[in-house]
């Protein structure tokens, strides 16, 4: 009896995938007298300008960018013009084409204008500039580093989330003693909480190489530093049950009729 084919996550194949992900990549158009800043815009100035609060409705139709404009001062009222600027620049360089100076003038915004933005955006916004380092970044070290925590920050919210559908407290780990035993995925061998270093091989060689990269590396130190400093995360949670299982291991039998 010849055997079923098996079923696919995505049933029309990952080639089906591919449209998908490029129609959300499309321009953003400009109206008339629209245009991001040019490459010699003056940031320090931007940085201390503010993003006024109480928006008016935007007047319709807009163009695509004046459209994500208007969101963005929404979002980022009371915050400065260079932290709305940063945001216009991602959102266009997630789209094809973008004009032709946008990412040197994101590398300009980061090279000159980190640490100030490190301290303002919120993480999601710190996370979104780092990942554009992955198809913008000017040297292999930016891009790599760029690519290496797109994988990691999507997997993880990808991941957080379906773990919310559990009940438990993003903060809470599992029992160890309620854990089931069928085979990882793809027949990946057995994860060791106690001497298993997957989580460390995953962070250690990202790390390293950030803190060698002057651009994009101390954005990716800063994230890194704030993921180690989160009690949400399942680096959190294995490190909680790692060392509870160390802990009963070592934990001296009492004597007998004590």
């Amino acid at each position: 009896m010849p055997k079923s084919p098996p079923r696919l996550t995505y049933p029309e194949g990952l080639d089906a995938l591919i449209p998908v992900w490029q129609k959300r990549r499309g321009r953003l158009g400009f109206g008339e007298d629209e245009a991001l800043p040019p490459l010699n815009a003056d940031l320090a100035a931007m940085a201390m300008q503010r993003v006024p609060s109480g928006i008016a409705p935007l007047p319709l139709p807009a163009s695509g960018h004046a459209v994500k404009r208007h969101a963005l001062m929404v979002e980022l009222a009371g915050q400065s013009d260079l932290a709305l600027l940063n945001g216009l620049l991602i959102a266009h360089l997630r789209k094809r084409p973008q004009p032709g100076h946008t990412a040197a003038l994101f590398q300009r915004v980061w090279a000159e204008q980190g640490i100030m933005l490190r301290a303002e955006l919120s993480t999601r916004w710190l996370i979104s500039s780092v990942i554009t380092f992955a198809d913008h970044g000017v040297s292999e070290p930016q891009r790599r580093l760029g690519q290496s925590l797109n994988i990691l920050f999507s997997l993880m919210k990808l991941y957080e989330f379906e773990r919310l559908c559990s009940g438990t407290p993003p903060d809470r780990p599992f029992r160890d003693s309620r854990r089931i035993r069928p085979p990882l995925p793809l027949d990946m061998p057995d994860f060791s909480l106690t001497s298993g270093g997957l989580d460390i091989n995953l962070l250690a060689p990202i790390w390293a190489e950030a803190l060698h990269e002057p651009v994009a590396g101390p954005l990716a130190c800063h994230l890194l530093e704030r993921l180690n400093a989160d009690p949400g995360t399942l680096f959190r949670r294995l490190a909680l049950m790692r060392n509870a299982q160390k802990t009963r291991r070592h934990k001296p039998e009492m004597p007998q009729g004590q």
